[in-house]
């Protein structure tokens, strides 16, 4: 039988709901595909929500024809060499070439960076210069003309697994029809959690966990122990989002190369995610820090003769340890203790709008994933892109944020940047009452911010010891 908000979400949004918990039975197995990519693939095979034995032997043969195993990557290269177009499923990006006037394919399963694609598919496909796109290329291989060239794999069509549009305004409207516990719960479901597993206050941990997505330029930090499910949202939810697991990060990686001139990740992306933040190495000469602090702060970055902007938001989920009563073991000392030296500055860390207490999140287990219906992937990754850039929730939150003992101007922009995400995941429509935007919007960015300034007290005393509140 299905929840209220099941079935609502069935009635209002019919076609862009599917059964969350449909990708666990699918067969996909040790496929490296993300979430929205495989419900796309449902999508196409399922009928009244159920996956058939016929379903599943399409579904089979479907990843069986487009999706071969990394090690078959010299067959498919065999298949090229003898004038066979090949079909794959890949994430599939491209890169520009100013010297050479070139654009350059990138084949993942092939390990391919130096493919061909005509400008007529990166036109059509605007986001293959920017993010990437998963979606099937045909591909076919010219041969050397000479001894002194070189052979060339060029993709001949491609067709892109995302939404060909997207009606925000009649997503607002259908919100009107949700209580406030079922659109959480849809939301929830949505980003691939089970909401009957987890807390109202997990919920809302979870909730924050999206709000970079929604929200330009928010910087975020998330602490706990390992097995939380902190990256699983930013691997699965949206190709806007780019996960850099720990090892060396380099100025050239995330702003811009000076040697091929390839524009960083944050000119690419709507969040870049650094996993794994107690093991990222930064560079001796204290560029990447520098760097991090400037754009943080402005939303601005250089690199030798190149400067720009982006609205790229960071997080950063780091790993720590608790004690026996659950609780960070160095609360006292202050948590960002147990991440590298080089974050550790508080300059830095003020410039951080919120800190998630992961270790208040349980562990997955195999009640977590989703078992109820959620917006597909695709559909619903898209909504959190454009809602970034619509700038009425920033002044309905203006208008009606009244904070006190928050004369510091980072602290209010801070809190500011996060009630208005918030906003646009728990209230599309804009219409809270006065009780759920104080409960739900201001209350829980004044806690993530609060403590960020609690951190900062006990790393140095020159932050003064605030208590934010709000009227």
């Amino acid at each position: 039988m299905l929840e209220p908000f099941e079935q609502k979400a069935l009635d209002y949004y019919g076609e862009l709901i599917i059964n969350k918990h449909l990708i666990h039975d699918a067969g996909f197995g040790a496929r490296a595909i993300p979430t929205y990519v495989g419900e796309w693939i449902l999508s196409h095979f399922v009928e009244d929500g159920r996956i058939s034995e016929v379903s599943r032997e399409q579904i089979a043969a479907f990843l069986g024809k487009y999706l071969p195993a990394k090690g078959q990557k010299d067959e498919i290269k065999n298949r090229l060499l003898k004038l066979e177009t090949v079909q794959l499923l890949d994430d599939f990006s491209v890169s520009i070439n100013l010297k050479t006037g070139q654009r350059r394919l990138r084949i993942p399963l092939l390990d391919i960076n130096d493919a061909f694609v005509s400008e007529s598919i990166v036109s059509e496909n605007e986001l293959l210069v920017t993010s990437g796109v998963w979606g099937i290329g045909s591909l076919f291989y010219v041969p050397p003309d000479g001894p002194k060239d070189k052979g060339q794999v060029w993709m001949r069509e491609f067709k892109p697994f995302q939404v060909s549009s997207v009606d925000l305004d009649y997503f607002k409207e259908c919100r009107q029809h949700f209580e406030f516990d079922e659109w959480l719960d849809l939301i929830i479901s949505s980003i691939g959690f089970n909401p009957r597993s987890q807390t109202l206050r997990q919920k809302m941990i979870l909730i924050t966990r999206i709000i970079p997505l929604v929200e330009s330029r928010v910087n975020i930090v998330e602490l706990s122990p390992k097995g939380t499910g902190k990256s699983f949202v930013y691997d699965n939810l949206s190709r806007y989002a780019r996960v850099v697991a720990g090892g060396k990060i380099t100025p050239a990686v995330l702003f811009h190369n000076l040697s091929t001139h390839a524009p960083g990740l944050i000119t690419r992306y709507d969040v870049i995610v650094l996993d794994e933040v107690q093991s990222i190495q930064g560079d001796s000469a204290g560029e990447l820090i520098a760097g991090l602090k400037v754009y943080l702060e402005s939303g601005r970055y250089s690199r030798g003769n190149t400067m720009g902007t982006s609205e790229a938001g960071f997080v950063m989920l780091g790993n720590i340890t608790l004690d026996e009563h659950y609780q960070p073991i160095y609360m006292d000392e202050g948590v960002f203790r147990e991440i590298p030296n080089f974050l550790q500055e508080t300059a830095f860390i003020d410039r951080i709008h919120g800190l998630i207490a992961g270790w208040e999140m349980g562990r997955v287990t195999k009640e977590t994933p989703s078992r109820t219906m959620g917006f597909k992937g695709d559909f619903f990754s898209e909504i959190l892109h454009i809602l970034r850039s619509d700038a009425h929730y920033a002044e309905y939150v203006s208008q009606e944020m009244h904070l006190i003992h928050c004369d510091d101007l980072r602290d209010h922009k801070a809190i500011a940047r996060l009630a208005t995400g918030f906003l646009k995941l728990l209230f599309p429509n804009i219409k809270p009452t006065e009780e759920q935007f104080k409960e739900f919007c201001i209350k829980p960015a004044v806690e993530l911010r609060q403590r960020v300034r609690d951190e900062l007290h006990k790393l140095d005393p020159e932050y003064a010891k605030v208590a934010i509140g709000y009227q």
